[in-house]
Protein backbone atom coordinates (compact mmCIF):
# COMPACT_ATOMS: atom_id res chain seq x y z
CA UNK A 1 0.00 0.00 0.00
CA UNK A 2 1.35 3.44 -0.93
CA UNK A 3 2.21 6.15 1.58
CA UNK A 4 -0.81 8.18 0.43
CA UNK A 5 -3.22 5.25 0.84
CA UNK A 6 -1.80 4.46 4.30
CA UNK A 7 -2.26 8.10 5.26
CA UNK A 8 -5.85 8.17 3.96
CA UNK A 9 -6.62 5.04 5.98
CA UNK A 10 -5.05 6.60 9.09
CA UNK A 11 -7.02 9.83 8.52
CA UNK A 12 -10.32 7.94 8.22
CA UNK A 13 -9.65 6.05 11.44
CA UNK A 14 -8.55 9.25 13.19
CA UNK A 15 -11.82 10.98 12.28
CA UNK A 16 -13.84 7.97 13.41
CA UNK A 17 -12.10 7.90 16.82
CA UNK A 18 -12.45 11.65 17.30
CA UNK A 19 -16.14 11.67 16.35
CA UNK A 20 -16.80 8.90 18.81
CA UNK A 21 -14.89 10.69 21.57
CA UNK A 22 -15.65 14.40 21.00
CA UNK A 23 -18.36 14.57 18.34
CA UNK A 24 -16.00 16.41 15.95
CA UNK A 25 -12.99 15.42 13.91
CA UNK A 26 -9.70 16.68 12.49
CA UNK A 27 -9.24 13.96 9.90
CA UNK A 28 -11.03 12.54 6.91
CA UNK A 29 -14.66 11.45 6.90
CA UNK A 30 -16.55 9.50 4.25
CA UNK A 31 -19.68 11.50 3.33
CA UNK A 32 -22.23 11.69 0.53
CA UNK A 33 -20.70 13.09 -2.65
CA UNK A 34 -21.91 16.60 -3.51
CA UNK A 35 -21.12 18.43 -6.72
CA UNK A 36 -23.08 21.41 -5.37
CA UNK A 37 -20.81 21.67 -2.30
CA UNK A 38 -17.77 21.17 -4.56
CA UNK A 39 -18.92 24.14 -6.66
CA UNK A 40 -19.14 26.26 -3.50
CA UNK A 41 -15.50 25.46 -2.78
CA UNK A 42 -14.62 26.57 -6.31
CA UNK A 43 -16.46 29.85 -5.67
CA UNK A 44 -14.43 30.26 -2.48
CA UNK A 45 -11.22 29.47 -4.39
CA UNK A 46 -12.02 32.17 -6.96
CA UNK A 47 -12.88 34.59 -4.15
CA UNK A 48 -9.48 33.95 -2.54
CA UNK A 49 -7.77 34.45 -5.91
CA UNK A 50 -9.49 37.84 -6.32
CA UNK A 51 -8.38 38.75 -2.81
CA UNK A 52 -4.84 37.72 -3.72
CA UNK A 53 -4.80 40.16 -6.64
CA UNK A 54 -6.35 42.90 -4.49
CA UNK A 55 -3.72 42.43 -1.77
CA UNK A 56 -0.85 42.48 -4.29
CA UNK A 57 -2.12 45.72 -5.83
CA UNK A 58 -2.42 47.22 -2.34
CA UNK A 59 1.21 46.29 -1.53
CA UNK A 60 0.23 43.47 0.85
CA UNK A 61 1.74 40.58 -1.10
CA UNK A 62 2.97 38.92 2.10
CA UNK A 63 -0.65 38.34 3.09
CA UNK A 64 -1.48 37.16 -0.41
CA UNK A 65 0.77 34.12 0.18
CA UNK A 66 -1.98 32.82 2.45
CA UNK A 67 -4.89 33.70 0.18
CA UNK A 68 -3.25 32.11 -2.84
CA UNK A 69 -2.56 28.91 -0.91
CA UNK A 70 -6.15 28.74 0.36
CA UNK A 71 -7.43 29.35 -3.15
CA UNK A 72 -5.70 26.14 -4.20
CA UNK A 73 -6.62 24.31 -1.01
CA UNK A 74 -10.33 24.98 -1.56
CA UNK A 75 -9.93 23.32 -4.96
CA UNK A 76 -8.59 20.21 -3.26
CA UNK A 77 -11.52 20.30 -0.84
CA UNK A 78 -13.87 20.54 -3.84
CA UNK A 79 -12.34 17.40 -5.32
CA UNK A 80 -12.58 15.63 -1.96
CA UNK A 81 -16.29 16.42 -1.65
CA UNK A 82 -16.95 15.36 -5.24
CA UNK A 83 -15.52 11.96 -4.28
CA UNK A 84 -17.45 11.77 -1.00
CA UNK A 85 -14.95 12.96 1.61
CA UNK A 86 -14.92 15.73 4.17
CA UNK A 87 -11.43 16.77 5.22
CA UNK A 88 -10.48 18.86 8.20
CA UNK A 89 -6.76 18.25 7.97
CA UNK A 90 -4.39 19.50 5.27
CA UNK A 91 -2.15 16.43 5.31
CA UNK A 92 -5.22 14.21 5.00
CA UNK A 93 -6.46 16.28 2.06
CA UNK A 94 -3.10 16.07 0.30
CA UNK A 95 -2.95 12.29 0.87
CA UNK A 96 -6.50 11.83 -0.46
CA UNK A 97 -5.77 13.79 -3.63
CA UNK A 98 -2.53 11.85 -4.10
CA UNK A 99 -4.44 8.59 -3.70
CA UNK A 100 -7.06 9.68 -6.25
CA UNK A 101 -4.24 10.52 -8.68
CA UNK A 102 -2.59 7.11 -8.08
CA UNK A 103 -5.91 5.37 -8.79
CA UNK A 104 -6.39 7.41 -12.01
CA UNK A 105 -9.70 8.73 -10.66
CA UNK A 106 -8.75 12.32 -11.44
CA UNK A 107 -6.77 14.00 -14.19
CA UNK A 108 -4.53 16.02 -11.90
CA UNK A 109 -0.77 15.76 -12.29
CA UNK A 110 1.23 14.62 -9.26
CA UNK A 111 3.71 17.41 -10.06
CA UNK A 112 0.90 19.95 -9.70
CA UNK A 113 -0.02 18.57 -6.28
CA UNK A 114 3.66 18.59 -5.30
CA UNK A 115 3.85 22.32 -6.05
CA UNK A 116 1.02 22.87 -3.60
CA UNK A 117 2.33 20.55 -0.89
CA UNK A 118 4.66 17.61 -1.11
CA UNK A 119 4.04 14.49 0.92
CA UNK A 120 7.58 13.30 0.24
CA UNK A 121 10.27 15.63 1.48
CA UNK A 122 12.96 15.84 -1.17
CA UNK A 123 16.22 17.73 -1.23
CA UNK A 124 16.95 20.25 -3.99
CA UNK A 125 13.34 20.92 -4.87
CA UNK A 126 11.28 24.07 -5.19
CA UNK A 127 9.41 25.34 -2.16
CA UNK A 128 5.78 24.28 -2.01
CA UNK A 129 3.00 26.82 -1.68
CA UNK A 130 2.56 25.62 1.93
CA UNK A 131 6.17 26.49 2.69
CA UNK A 132 5.88 29.88 0.98
CA UNK A 133 2.65 30.61 2.87
CA UNK A 134 4.30 29.71 6.17
CA UNK A 135 7.38 31.81 5.35
CA UNK A 136 5.31 34.94 4.72
CA UNK A 137 2.59 34.28 7.28
CA UNK A 138 4.95 33.66 10.19
CA UNK A 139 7.99 35.61 8.96
CA UNK A 140 8.64 39.34 9.02
CA UNK A 141 8.91 40.09 5.29
CA UNK A 142 6.27 42.41 3.81
CA UNK A 143 6.40 41.37 0.16
CA UNK A 144 6.81 38.32 -2.04
CA UNK A 145 9.26 38.52 -4.92
CA UNK A 146 7.36 39.25 -8.13
CA UNK A 147 8.53 36.08 -9.89
CA UNK A 148 7.35 33.87 -7.01
CA UNK A 149 4.04 35.74 -6.82
CA UNK A 150 3.43 35.37 -10.57
CA UNK A 151 4.32 31.67 -10.49
CA UNK A 152 1.95 31.01 -7.57
CA UNK A 153 -0.86 33.07 -9.13
CA UNK A 154 -0.58 31.13 -12.41
CA UNK A 155 -0.44 27.87 -10.46
CA UNK A 156 -3.67 28.77 -8.64
CA UNK A 157 -5.41 29.63 -11.92
CA UNK A 158 -4.34 26.27 -13.36
CA UNK A 159 -5.52 24.40 -10.24
CA UNK A 160 -8.91 26.14 -10.37
CA UNK A 161 -9.30 25.36 -14.06
CA UNK A 162 -8.42 21.66 -13.63
CA UNK A 163 -10.68 21.36 -10.59
CA UNK A 164 -13.66 22.77 -12.46
CA UNK A 165 -13.25 20.05 -15.06
CA UNK A 166 -12.86 17.32 -12.43
CA UNK A 167 -15.95 18.24 -10.44
CA UNK A 168 -18.14 18.52 -13.53
CA UNK A 169 -17.09 15.14 -15.00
Amino acid sequence: MSHAKNKVDWCLKKAERELEKDGKHRGLLKIKSSVEEARKHIEKAEHYLKATDYLKKGDFSDISASTIFYSMYHCLLAIAIKFGYESRNQECTFALISSLIEDNKIDFEKELLDKIASLDVEKNREKTSVEIREQYQYGTSFSIKDDIYKELFELAKKVISKTKIIIEE
